[in-house]
């Protein structure tokens, strides 16, 4: 079974779709010399009509995209910033993820908002390590957040031939993991795995904090046993699926690299608090209210959720219990 990575997983996504489907076509800034490391060997593969390097105006070829979706193309845009997004999110929010909904259906706004290493891992600042997934769930834009090489494939090849706007956020923390990839498939939008089984608490663990909640879990077992669960897709959430986990263990800890307030950790928390009665209150770990990570490498860590936090919040769940 061939080793593939989390970066070269979303590369040949890119190709096969592009290869499947001629509508397919790749936009942003520098992609044909493929400076986010995603889009190596595509210029040479497709052509310069189909790798198309843009003007340093987000706004400008978002809104192409837009217009080209429209038209009955099927853009891929590549963010190498995560922080981009604010710049565009009227463009997305406003036009592409509503012109279907205003018009009752009889237009469909196909783009793929790609964002190859999101977050941070290695010093990338205030203005390069956002995590900003939960602004586009809120508004009920399709938001994925693939965990392992496989998902990565997968569901960015789902995201491509969907007919609503996809955001597509693949974290620094993932993107050079390797795994065990047979023949990879497109994974559907809107359903979660348990990535492992437990009995004693469940962990909802967002993009790559899914390896840090797996290592936590192998660490605990013996004293606890901890189920994790992968939502993959945060808007339209598996609610179900979830439910169906925290009912069995009666209790819920979320792990999440974005910021406290208003983030998807909350909403997870308050949604299942609905519909399950838990045997202890549920924990969040997520970076601080309103951070912004520093430059520095071991402060930038520090801002970040880790396993001392994440080890912590699960026995004190437990033992509450």
């Amino acid at each position: 079974m061939p080793r593939l990575s989390y970066r070269r997983a979303l590369t040949r996504a890119l190709a096969d779709e592009m290869t499947r489907d001629e509508s397919v076509f790749l936009l942003g800034e520098d992609i044909r010399v493929a400076a986010a490391n995603v889009t190596t060997g595509l210029l040479k593969r497709f052509g310069p009509e189909r790798v198309v390097d843009t003007p340093l105006s987000e706004q400008a070829f978002t809104s192409f995209a837009t217009g080209a979706a429209l038209a009955g193309l099927r853009p891929v845009i590549e963010f190498q910033i995560p922080s981009l997004l604010f710049l565009v999110f009227e463009q997305i929010v406003n036009h592409a993820h509503k012109f279907p909904l205003m018009t009752g259906g009889q237009c469909a706004v196909p783009v793929t908002y790609l964002v190859p290493g999101s977050g941070s891992r290695t010093g990338w600042a205030g203005q390069h390590s956002d995590h900003p997934y939960s602004l586009f769930a809120h508004v009920g834009v399709t938001t994925v957040v693939p965990a392992t090489p496989a998902d990565a494939y997968g569901l960015l090849v789902s995201a491509i031939r969907c007919d609503d706007p996809v955001v597509v956020f693949a974290p620094a923390g993932a993107m050079d993991l390797r795994a065990d990839v047979g023949d990879p498939a497109a994974v559907p939008l809107g359903r979660g795995v348990v990535r492992r089984v437990g009995a004693d608490v469940t962990v909802v663990a967002v993009g790559h904090l899914v390896h840090e909640a797996l290592a936590v879990a192998g660490d605990l077992a013996g004293q606890v046993s901890v189920e994790v669960f992968d939502p993959r897709t945060l808007y339209p959430f598996d609610w179900d699926g979830l439910v169906e986990s925290v009912s069995r263990t009666g209790r819920l800890v979320v792990v999440d690299d974005s910021n406290r307030s208003c983030g998807i950790a909350g909403e997870i928390i308050a949604t299942v608090v609905e519909r399950v009665r838990l045997l202890a209150p549920p924990r969040r770990v997520t970076r601080p209210d309103g951070a912004v990570l520093p430059f520095a490498p071991a402060l930038d860590r520090a801002v970040q959720p880790g396993r001392d936090q994440l080890t912590a919040a699960i026995q004190l769940t437990v033992k509450d219990g």
